[in-house]
């Protein structure tokens, strides 16, 4: 406590709340002014896969031995209700001449449709003759912005050939429409999304953040604290991560960034409300503000710096991640949390100790002597004393402790229950609005012809010459999941390399559809081995998107399988350390995870059953559990630190009883705006995270509603002074010396 009290006088004292206001402005103003905004780093076409991830090894063979195929393709829909006319696919030559004769910024490959007669076309035309799909291939390197600004060259070469703009057309206006989907158009409509979505993320929370504060503390001042501790943190954060960024040693993407950006006004602002109570109950009995203040920060800080220690700790096990975008995650939200938890034991109770009791106005906490005083000085009538009250949910607990834990058990385990029915999915199409371009072109493409045609699997087999091409497709075409197999094509520098691109039946984005790729390879390894070739394995290569997507889908279950076990140790060693209590740890940890599962659950409930959604992304329940398990056990900490503190003074019971009515309010507000901040998400047009905000607000609500004040004190009092085993506690009430300490 002493060392608490000392680091208080230095942050928040009578001078030196100055000097540390004139710090946090100083390196703010020194890190944006030389270094870059984390901002202007952002990368959104950085690899997920490592590089000997079997799609990615398909991928550099694919571009070795067949470069005119080996680009990222757009696939132009191109449409008209009643079918496309003669003056349709001469436009469409026209393009592509042109695209042959002036290639578009990153362009890598287009097929010469320029150079043969309209009627050519026809052949590749749906059955109803209304619709064409047509590809141009990119540069692998070039980015999502790069791409997006090739397209809108395209798009403007379209419009000049046809008089109009194809690509704004209604689909079943009768005119001709242009829809770009496929991979390119895909990664361009993702990453607009995002962009679009940080502008209205950041407004939203804000004005949200806002609005809670001033609807709990009734005071502007108070309301915008947090915000001003927030505000410095990211001013400091984003100069951090982009110098980090430029220097090469992270990579950071829009969704991070976005993420990170609720996470700091959501987990910031919960750091900045346990200091902020704190004060105003000490200003209730403390006159000298000072001395107030030193006390809130003696009492509270050691909570907050724990609870953010373990977020910090939980979020960096996400560096052990081998798929990039979780793996990307780790360091810009465990720096962003680091710095928000210095912040809001630095800077916040330097700005409280600046303000003082006015940071609460109009509603300034008062000791009972300072409220006569002032009444007796306005000539008004003295004020009654208000009486503490015993009762509360504090009071619940201690006195109906088994009934408390049996329902909420009960209630949260049906909930847990409904998490073993979820379907995952790993189609990002699944992820935008039915009205996104890319989307658009993708369900038309699946209604006049195939879905496999929007991304063909390119199968890839070293025959070392000893069996003929044309036997492999007659397998291939046999294959119950194959809709289409091309002609064999022979590879640029190993003749032996022979590929053919295959077109799925099913969505090719879709579970079922990945769910063929070891079936394929099998099947292929096989006929390799009848023809006598030695170690088929080595000789079979599958890229695509389809490939890509297995390889997400493996790599992230093997993270998932990893990172959720390393965060719980780290969380329950943190936790033994701090409360030197095994039982406490068990059961904290326990009940965050009962909880988590019980978010899951109703989730889905909420998604599936209510949204209509047929599944939820995969990445999803791991990003919950590392957001909930750590932000949860925030909760966790600050009550059951404040229960053991006042259990040295007064009997157990009654320790739990006033610790969870003292906490209760503070962690209430708390938990409602990280719900929020979480549930703003849910606001935006992108799936992935409509779906993560929901889950993640919900675990968020039930920690605050129901696990923190309910079970773990219903628990704590079920096992009395057990819980605090191995470590000793005496009740109070056997030794009335220990009451007077």
């Amino acid at each position: 406590m002493k060392g608490m009290s000392g680091y208080g006088k230095w942050v928040a004292g009578g001078k030196t709340k100055w000097i540390t206001l004139l710090v946090w402005i100083a390196v703010v103003g020194a890190l944006t002014m030389i270094w870059p905004s984390v901002n202007s780093q952002v990368v959104n076409n950085a690899p997920n896969l490592p590089e000997d991830s079997q799609s990615v090894r398909a991928a550099a063979l694919a571009e070795a031995e067949f470069p005119a195929g080996s680009g990222v393709p757009a696939l132009l829909v191109w449409h008209r209700e009643g079918g496309l006319s003669e003056d349709d696919l001469l436009h469409i030559t026209a393009v592509y001449s042109k695209l042959e004769q002036q290639p578009l910024a990153h362009q890598n490959f287009v097929p010469p449709l320029g150079q043969l007669p309209p009627q050519a076309l026809q052949a590749s035309l749906s059955e109803d003759r209304s619709t064409l799909v047509t590809p141009v291939l990119f540069d692998k390197k070039a980015d999502s912005d790069q791409l997006g600004e090739s397209l809108t060259e395209m798009k403007k070469l379209v419009s000049t050939e046809t008089g109009t703009d194809p690509s704004v057309v209604k689909q079943d206006s009768g005119d001709l429409s242009l829809r770009v989907t496929g991979p390119v158009g895909i990664s361009v409509d993702a990453t607009g999304l995002f962009k679009n979505a940080d502008v209205s993320l950041l407004i939203a929370t804000v004005i949200l953040v806002l609005v809670f504060l001033l609807l709990i503390y009734r005071s502007p001042i108070l309301a915008l604290i947090p915000l001003i501790g927030v505000g410095f943190a990211y001013g400091v954060t984003s100069p951090l991560l982009g110098k980090m960024a430029e220097e090469g040693w992270i990579t950071v993407d829009s969704q991070a960034v976005s993420i990170m950006t609720v996470l700091l006004f959501g987990a910031g602002t919960d750091y900045c409300l346990f200091m902020i109570s704190r004060f105003r109950q000490m200003l209730k009995v403390e006159e000298n503000k000072g001395r107030a203040l030193l006390s809130a920060i003696t009492h509270s800080s050691g909570a907050i710096a724990m609870s953010g220690f373990t977020v910090v700790l939980a979020l960096f096990a996400l560096l052990l991640a081998k798929y990039g975008a979780y793996h990307r995650f780790a360091v810009p939200f465990s720096v962003s949390i680091l710095i928000m938890g210095i912040a809001s034991l630095t800077l916040v109770p330097a700005l409280l100790a600046i303000f003082g009791r006015t940071s609460f106005f109009p509603f300034v906490p008062r000791t009972p002597q300072m409220e006569i005083e002032r009444a007796k000085a306005k000539g008004k009538p003295v004020p009654e004393p208000k009486r503490s009250s015993k009762k509360g949910i504090g009071h619940l607990v201690i006195s109906r402790p088994w009934a408390i834990v049996g329902v909420t058990v009960v209630v949260l385990g049906i909930l847990a229950s409904f998490s073993s029915g979820i379907k995952f999915t790993y189609d990002i199409l699944s992820s935008f609005p039915k009205d996104m371009e890319s989307r658009e072109g993708f369900d038309l493409i699946g209604k006049q012809f195939s879905p496999g045609e929007l991304a063909p699997a390119k199968l890839m087999v070293n025959t070392e010459g000893l069996s003929g091409g044309e036997d492999l497709k007659v397998i291939l075409s046999g294959l119950s999941y194959v809709d289409v197999v091309s002609d064999p094509q022979q590879g640029a520098v190993n003749k032996n390399i022979t590929a053919y691109d295959i077109e799925f039946k099913a969505n090719p984005y879709s579970i079922e559809a990945m769910n063929h790729i070891p079936a394929l390879q099998a099947t292929v390894e096989q006929a390799l081995t009848e023809s006598g070739i030695e170690n088929a394995q080595d000789k079979v290569w599958i890229s695509g998107q389809t490939a890509t997507q297995h390889d997400t889908k493996e790599l992230g279950e093997r993270d998932t399988d990893l990172i959720i076990p390393v965060v719980i140790g780290m969380i329950t060693v943190l936790l033994l350390i701090y409360l030197r209590s095994v039982v406490a740890t068990i059961y904290l940890v326990a009940t965050v995870i009962l909880s988590f599962f019980s978010a899951l659950g109703l989730g889905w409930i909420i998604i599936h059953y209510l949204l209509g959604a047929d599944a939820i992304q995969g990445a999803i329940p791991l990003y919950s559990f590392v957001f909930l398990v750590a932000l949860g056990e925030d909760y966790n900490i600050f009550m059951i630190s404040n229960i053991w503190k006042k259990s040295k003074v007064m009997p157990l019971k009654q320790a739990i009883a006033e610790g969870v009515n003292e906490t209760g309010s503070v962690i209430t507000s708390a938990g409602l705006i990280l719900a929020g901040t979480f549930a703003v998400l849910a606001s935006l047009p992108i799936q992935v995270l409509v779906q993560f905000g929901i889950i993640t607000a919900i675990g968020v609500l039930l920690d605050t509603f129901v696990v923190r004040p309910f079970l773990v004190p219903a628990i704590t009092v079920l096992l009395g002074r057990r819980a605090f085993w191995p470590g000793k506690h005496q009740d109070v009430s056997e030794s009335p010396a220990a009451g007077r300490e």
